[in-house]
């Protein structure tokens, strides 16, 4: 009999009645207990166990040398010591979130809840006719240096795509044929045959930066530099960093607090904690007011009220990015649409989902788009085309397509006689998708499919990602976006290349898929109806294909304490809606409202 383990943490809370004499008064933290759960062919069950773990306490004088009313303090976006503060390395801002949002502002800011763009550095934005597009910009914007924001600085930053092919943005170049300032506030953008998905998503996401004080770096400056010291035009200004935190302080000059108002929090000290459980500790005891950290067993404790989420209940966190079975479609069986049609049935999706993550995340939609872009789902493909977890079903289909048991070991062969032996990988550490693999192993296991789960360390895993050397692999780069371009453009990104560096990993190679991808990124962004009949036919695609297999929603890990800050947003009617979120490129996505519309429990 094969079976797999993988931990979860339930939390079971239990009181601390002991407190330290001579220690700070902090709220009692919650301890936790270990449930491990065996899985095999047959049945799932849990056998839970006596292991204690305890958030570790943080000293208070650690976290409050700032005035406790005028500071939020929050973790979960750094992972290392600040290296760069540059906004055009957005894959490197991680450990300096607030570089692109904070200091560095965009055109325009995107609600993903709403589905809408608001003009942010610019008024408006309008398209004159099909091929130009013309900014205006706010009158009285300034850059932090006190010298003015013009339609000059952004010129000079989308040039800086068409000089330097090494900028993300680079390729909008492609269609782009020149952008003229005619005055200081009008940016006339002038295009052939453009494609209007991507331009709009990069008017939420190209970072403006001012011309005076970047005209004279050099090519490496502009695309590796550090760009220490950065000056921008946002409501907050890079202080300080040490080793284990960054601050940055309140712009009170911001051009926007007349248009949107000031953000509550004077300090904002981004603290990079030395493991979840030192998270958990410091936001159970109200010393990290927002933790975007993935903290098993955060359900249990919204329940009995020692954090907040957005939802009160299952699946507590909002949908931020969709987990995706990538399939080697190079490798046999994986080049088999019947087989994959088959393994997607196979997959036990609810036990990753109320098992692996304990109900923190949703089941994804096999069309892989957010609930934010659901109304672009058809639901008529889903209902006749889609799949959910049925391993009947699943040994049906691999029976159909010639996939039997020829020497009785438990697992299907290919019609060829080939024995199938797979592996499912995600890197070593990641422990959520750690459970999840041996889920996804396990299951298959069951419906007749060998699978087995492996663990490499993350440069291994990443270099066979993107080397096409799997066989199946998990990943989730595709974020919250306006459109369903942005996950279609990464699961079929063309054409295959030696090294697939951002997307169709498993190199599915099929030129009707890429025409549609390409065809929907040609529709007007405002052309609902246009947009929505060209994703049905991707749809219909994927679904009848195969060639990658969503699983899950991975959620948007977000858990706050109220003893500082309260109006956080939540589902509730009267709280805000916007992404409690300190992410590296969320805080256009309505992380800066986040922190507009908080509220300090003592007042300043």
């Amino acid at each position: 009999m094969k079976r797999s383990m993988l931990f979860v943490l339930t939390a079971l809370l239990v009181l601390s009645v002991v407190l330290s004499a001579c220690g700070p008064s902090v709220t009692p933290a919650p301890q936790f207990v270990t449930k491990e759960v065996v899985v095999t062919k047959e049945v799932q069950t849990v056998v839970t166990k006596e292991i204690v773990l305890t958030p570790t306490p943080v000293p208070e004088a650690a976290v409050t040398e700032l005035n406790r009313s005028e500071t939020l303090y929050v973790s979960g976006a750094a992972w290392g010591p600040a290296s760069t503060w540059n906004p055009f390395q957005p894959g490197s801002l991680a450990n300096t979130t607030g570089s692109i949002g904070f200091v560095y502002e965009f055109l325009f800011a995107f609600d993903p809840q709403t589905g809408e763009l608001t003009p942010w550095l610019a008024e408006s934005g309008t398209w004159k006719d099909d091929n130009t597009y013309e900014v205006k910009l706010r009158k009285g914007l300034t850059w932090s240096d006190g010298t003015p924001l013009t339609s000059a600085d952004v010129k000079f930053t989308f040039d800086l795509g068409q000089k330097y092919a090494a900028l993300w943005f680079a390729p909008m170049w492609r269609y782009l044929t020149g952008v003229t300032a005619p005055d200081e506030t009008t940016v006339v953008l002038a295009f052939e045959d453009p494609l209007y998905q991507e331009f709009a998503n990069n008017l939420y996401n190209i970072p403006i930066v001012p011309e005076h004080l970047w005209k004279d770096k050099t090519e490496e400056d502009i695309t590796v530099g550090a760009n220490e010291k950065p000056v921008g035009s946002g409501a907050y200004l890079y202080l300080s960093n040490a080793e284990d935190r960054n601050i940055w302080v309140r712009n009170d000059n911001w051009w926007g607090t007349s248009v949107f108002g000031q953000p509550a929090p004077k300090y904002i000290v981004d603290i990079r904690t030395s493991s979840n459980n030192v998270a958990l500790g410091m936001v159970v005891q109200g010393q990290i007011d927002l933790s975007n950290n993935f903290l098993p067993g955060v359900a249990e404790l919204a329940n009995k009220g020692y954090v907040k989420t957005y939802f009160a209940q299952q699946p507590y966190m909002l949908s931020a990015n969709t987990a995706v079975l990538f399939l080697n479609t190079t490798k046999k069986p994986m080049d088999d649409a019947k087989f994959r049609k088959a393994l997607a049935f196979a997959i036990d999706v609810p036990s990753i989902v109320n098992t692996a993550y304990a109900g923190l995340v949703a089941p994804a939609s096999p069309t892989g788009l957010l609930p934010s872009l659901s109304k672009y789902d058809d639901q008529d493909l889903i209902k006749n085309l889609g799949y959910t977890y049925d391993p009947d079903q699943a040994k049906q289909l691999l029976a159909a397509a010639g996939y039997k048991d020829t020497d009785g070991d438990g697992f299907v062969e290919a019609p060829d006689g080939a024995k199938i032996e797979l592996e499912v990988t995600c890197p070593s550490g990641w422990t959520d998708w750690m459970a999840a693999i041996d889920v996804i192993a396990t299951s298959a296991q069951a419906a007749g499919i060998n699978i087995k789960a492996a663990t490499p360390d993350y440069g291994a895993w990443n270099t066979a990602l993107q080397g096409g050397t799997f066989d199946m692999t998990l990943n989730n780069w595709a974020a919250m976006s306006n459109t369903p371009w942005t996950l279609y453009n990464l699961l079929f990104r063309h054409p295959i290349q030696e090294q697939m560096q951002s997307g169709n990993f498993g190199r599915y190679d099929n030129q009707t898929a890429f025409d549609l991808v390409d065809a929907l990124a040609t529709v007007k962004a405002d052309d609902e109806a246009g947009m929505k009949e060209a994703v049905s036919k991707i749809q219909e695609l994927m679904l009848t294909e195969v060639p990658m297999i969503p699983l899950w929603y991975n959620g948007m890990w977000a858990q706050w304490s109220e003893s500082a800050w309260t109006n956080w947003p939540a589902e509730g009617a009267a709280a805000p809606k916007t992404l409690p979120t300190t992410w590296s490129g969320y805080w256009q996505l309505g992380g800066l409202q986040t922190l507009i519309n908080l509220k300090p429990v003592t007042p300043q």
